[in-house]
Protein backbone atom coordinates (compact mmCIF):
# COMPACT_ATOMS: atom_id res chain seq x y z
CA UNK A 1 0.00 0.00 0.00
CA UNK A 2 1.00 3.64 -0.45
CA UNK A 3 1.21 6.10 2.31
CA UNK A 4 -1.19 9.01 1.20
CA UNK A 5 -1.00 12.12 3.50
CA UNK A 6 -4.40 12.06 4.94
CA UNK A 7 -5.52 9.10 6.54
CA UNK A 8 -8.72 7.89 9.03
CA UNK A 9 -7.70 8.09 12.81
CA UNK A 10 -8.76 5.47 15.19
CA UNK A 11 -7.83 6.77 18.92
CA UNK A 12 -7.36 3.82 21.11
CA UNK A 13 -6.18 2.41 24.26
CA UNK A 14 -2.98 0.97 22.91
CA UNK A 15 0.02 1.45 21.10
CA UNK A 16 0.53 -0.36 18.12
CA UNK A 17 4.23 -1.44 16.15
CA UNK A 18 5.33 -1.73 13.01
CA UNK A 19 4.69 -5.72 12.02
CA UNK A 20 2.70 -6.54 15.55
CA UNK A 21 -0.81 -7.70 14.77
CA UNK A 22 -3.87 -6.10 16.16
CA UNK A 23 -7.18 -7.67 16.28
CA UNK A 24 -9.86 -5.31 16.63
CA UNK A 25 -13.47 -6.05 17.35
CA UNK A 26 -15.59 -2.97 15.29
CA UNK A 27 -19.28 -1.93 16.49
CA UNK A 28 -19.32 1.98 16.79
CA UNK A 29 -21.47 2.98 13.40
CA UNK A 30 -18.42 5.49 12.26
CA UNK A 31 -15.56 3.03 13.12
CA UNK A 32 -18.05 0.34 10.64
CA UNK A 33 -17.66 3.40 8.32
CA UNK A 34 -14.08 4.27 8.14
CA UNK A 35 -13.44 0.14 8.12
CA UNK A 36 -15.62 -0.24 5.03
CA UNK A 37 -13.80 2.95 3.31
CA UNK A 38 -10.68 1.01 4.33
CA UNK A 39 -11.64 -2.04 2.91
CA UNK A 40 -12.87 -0.84 -0.38
CA UNK A 41 -10.06 1.67 -0.97
CA UNK A 42 -7.33 -0.68 0.52
CA UNK A 43 -6.88 2.02 2.39
CA UNK A 44 -4.45 2.09 6.29
CA UNK A 45 -5.70 3.71 8.99
CA UNK A 46 -4.06 5.56 12.04
CA UNK A 47 -4.40 3.50 15.09
CA UNK A 48 -3.19 6.30 17.68
CA UNK A 49 -2.87 6.58 21.59
CA UNK A 50 -6.33 8.13 22.85
CA UNK A 51 -5.59 10.17 25.90
CA UNK A 52 -7.75 12.20 28.64
CA UNK A 53 -6.84 15.73 26.89
CA UNK A 54 -6.53 14.53 23.10
CA UNK A 55 -4.27 12.07 21.01
CA UNK A 56 -1.27 11.47 21.14
CA UNK A 57 1.52 13.18 18.52
CA UNK A 58 2.81 10.13 16.63
CA UNK A 59 0.91 6.43 15.90
CA UNK A 60 1.14 3.53 13.27
CA UNK A 61 -1.22 2.72 10.32
CA UNK A 62 -2.52 -0.24 10.47
CA UNK A 63 -3.30 -2.39 7.61
CA UNK A 64 -6.43 -4.89 7.36
CA UNK A 65 -4.81 -8.33 6.99
CA UNK A 66 -8.62 -10.15 7.30
CA UNK A 67 -12.50 -9.77 7.78
CA UNK A 68 -12.67 -12.68 10.65
CA UNK A 69 -16.00 -12.27 10.80
CA UNK A 70 -19.24 -9.91 9.57
CA UNK A 71 -22.09 -9.67 12.32
CA UNK A 72 -25.73 -8.81 11.24
CA UNK A 73 -25.93 -5.53 12.74
CA UNK A 74 -22.60 -4.23 10.91
CA UNK A 75 -20.36 -5.05 13.46
CA UNK A 76 -16.94 -6.65 12.13
CA UNK A 77 -13.49 -8.67 13.57
CA UNK A 78 -10.68 -7.88 11.98
CA UNK A 79 -7.07 -8.38 11.85
CA UNK A 80 -4.63 -5.85 11.35
CA UNK A 81 -0.86 -5.46 11.75
CA UNK A 82 1.01 -2.72 12.02
CA UNK A 83 2.81 -0.67 9.16
CA UNK A 84 4.14 2.95 9.58
CA UNK A 85 4.85 5.60 11.69
CA UNK A 86 3.36 8.84 11.41
CA UNK A 87 3.20 12.08 13.36
CA UNK A 88 0.14 13.92 12.92
CA UNK A 89 0.17 17.61 11.85
CA UNK A 90 -3.39 18.28 11.37
CA UNK A 91 -6.33 16.99 12.51
CA UNK A 92 -9.75 17.11 10.54
CA UNK A 93 -13.54 16.51 11.70
CA UNK A 94 -15.20 16.35 8.33
CA UNK A 95 -16.35 12.96 8.81
CA UNK A 96 -17.90 11.00 11.73
CA UNK A 97 -14.34 9.95 12.59
CA UNK A 98 -11.07 11.93 12.78
CA UNK A 99 -8.79 12.55 10.01
CA UNK A 100 -5.23 13.21 10.00
CA UNK A 101 -2.50 15.16 8.14
CA UNK A 102 0.68 12.23 8.51
CA UNK A 103 3.87 12.90 8.28
CA UNK A 104 5.48 9.26 7.88
CA UNK A 105 8.90 9.08 10.13
CA UNK A 106 11.71 6.82 9.77
CA UNK A 107 14.56 5.15 12.26
CA UNK A 108 17.64 7.38 12.17
CA UNK A 109 20.32 4.32 10.61
CA UNK A 110 22.63 3.41 13.47
CA UNK A 111 24.88 0.51 13.88
CA UNK A 112 23.74 -2.13 15.90
CA UNK A 113 25.41 -3.96 18.41
CA UNK A 114 25.14 -7.85 18.27
CA UNK A 115 25.94 -8.45 21.69
CA UNK A 116 23.09 -6.26 22.85
CA UNK A 117 21.00 -8.05 20.64
CA UNK A 118 21.34 -11.36 22.25
CA UNK A 119 21.12 -9.90 25.64
CA UNK A 120 18.11 -8.30 24.91
CA UNK A 121 16.65 -11.42 23.60
CA UNK A 122 17.93 -13.34 26.47
CA UNK A 123 15.86 -10.63 28.47
CA UNK A 124 12.68 -11.10 26.78
CA UNK A 125 12.56 -14.38 27.58
CA UNK A 126 13.14 -14.00 30.74
CA UNK A 127 10.42 -11.74 31.34
CA UNK A 128 8.35 -14.04 28.71
CA UNK A 129 8.81 -17.40 31.40
CA UNK A 130 8.20 -15.01 34.21
CA UNK A 131 4.71 -14.08 33.33
CA UNK A 132 3.10 -16.51 31.45
CA UNK A 133 5.21 -19.84 33.02
CA UNK A 134 6.99 -20.82 29.53
CA UNK A 135 9.18 -19.80 26.96
CA UNK A 136 7.73 -17.60 23.50
CA UNK A 137 8.62 -20.64 21.56
CA UNK A 138 6.62 -18.87 18.56
CA UNK A 139 8.68 -15.85 18.92
CA UNK A 140 11.07 -15.78 15.54
CA UNK A 141 12.16 -12.37 14.65
CA UNK A 142 11.90 -11.48 11.45
CA UNK A 143 15.18 -9.63 10.61
CA UNK A 144 13.43 -7.04 8.16
CA UNK A 145 11.10 -5.32 11.22
CA UNK A 146 13.18 -3.52 14.17
CA UNK A 147 13.62 -6.25 16.79
CA UNK A 148 12.46 -3.67 19.56
CA UNK A 149 9.10 -3.38 18.56
CA UNK A 150 8.63 -7.10 17.64
CA UNK A 151 9.60 -7.70 21.62
CA UNK A 152 7.67 -5.06 23.03
CA UNK A 153 4.68 -6.13 20.90
CA UNK A 154 4.27 -9.28 22.96
CA UNK A 155 4.62 -7.94 26.16
CA UNK A 156 2.52 -6.21 28.43
CA UNK A 157 4.40 -3.22 28.89
CA UNK A 158 2.37 0.18 30.47
CA UNK A 159 1.34 2.15 27.28
CA UNK A 160 2.73 5.11 28.01
CA UNK A 161 6.06 3.37 27.86
CA UNK A 162 5.15 1.45 24.88
CA UNK A 163 4.09 5.39 23.18
CA UNK A 164 7.71 6.81 24.22
CA UNK A 165 9.48 3.40 22.52
CA UNK A 166 6.98 4.59 18.91
CA UNK A 167 8.14 7.69 19.29
CA UNK A 168 11.72 6.67 19.39
CA UNK A 169 13.84 7.31 16.36
CA UNK A 170 16.55 5.34 16.60
CA UNK A 171 16.50 1.00 16.86
CA UNK A 172 19.63 1.19 19.08
CA UNK A 173 18.68 3.46 21.63
CA UNK A 174 15.03 1.87 21.83
CA UNK A 175 16.83 -1.77 22.72
CA UNK A 176 19.00 0.20 24.98
CA UNK A 177 15.83 1.68 26.61
CA UNK A 178 14.03 -2.34 26.49
CA UNK A 179 17.76 -3.38 28.05
CA UNK A 180 17.26 -0.78 30.73
CA UNK A 181 13.64 -1.72 31.60
CA UNK A 182 13.84 -5.19 31.18
CA UNK A 183 16.34 -5.48 34.25
CA UNK A 184 14.55 -3.58 36.42
CA UNK A 185 11.61 -5.21 35.69
CA UNK A 186 12.93 -8.70 36.45
CA UNK A 187 12.99 -8.53 40.38
CA UNK A 188 9.40 -7.30 40.13
CA UNK A 189 8.72 -10.62 37.99
CA UNK A 190 10.59 -13.37 40.32
CA UNK A 191 8.82 -11.69 43.41
CA UNK A 192 5.52 -12.13 41.60
CA UNK A 193 6.06 -15.10 40.16
CA UNK A 194 6.59 -16.89 43.67
CA UNK A 195 3.45 -15.27 44.65
CA UNK A 196 1.60 -16.91 42.16
CA UNK A 197 3.29 -20.04 42.62
CA UNK A 198 2.41 -20.09 46.40
CA UNK A 199 -1.49 -18.99 45.35
CA UNK A 200 -1.66 -21.33 42.41
CA UNK A 201 -2.58 -18.75 39.86
CA UNK A 202 -1.95 -19.01 36.45
CA UNK A 203 0.18 -15.35 36.35
CA UNK A 204 -2.25 -13.36 34.17
CA UNK A 205 -2.23 -9.47 34.89
CA UNK A 206 1.70 -9.29 35.49
CA UNK A 207 1.16 -6.07 34.16
CA UNK A 208 4.38 -3.98 33.74
CA UNK A 209 3.75 -1.06 36.48
CA UNK A 210 7.48 -0.09 36.89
Amino acid sequence: MNRPNRIPLFPLDVVLFPGVPLPLHIFEPRYKLMTQRCLDERLEFGVILARSDGIAPVGCTAEILEVVRRYPDGRMDILTVGRNRYRIAEVFEEKPYLEGQAEYVDDEPVSLDDAARVRLVALYEQCHTLLFGRRNAAFDPAPELPLSYQIAGTLPLDVEYRQSLLETLSEAERRSQLLEHMEKWIPHLTRLDRTRKKAGGNGHGLIDRT
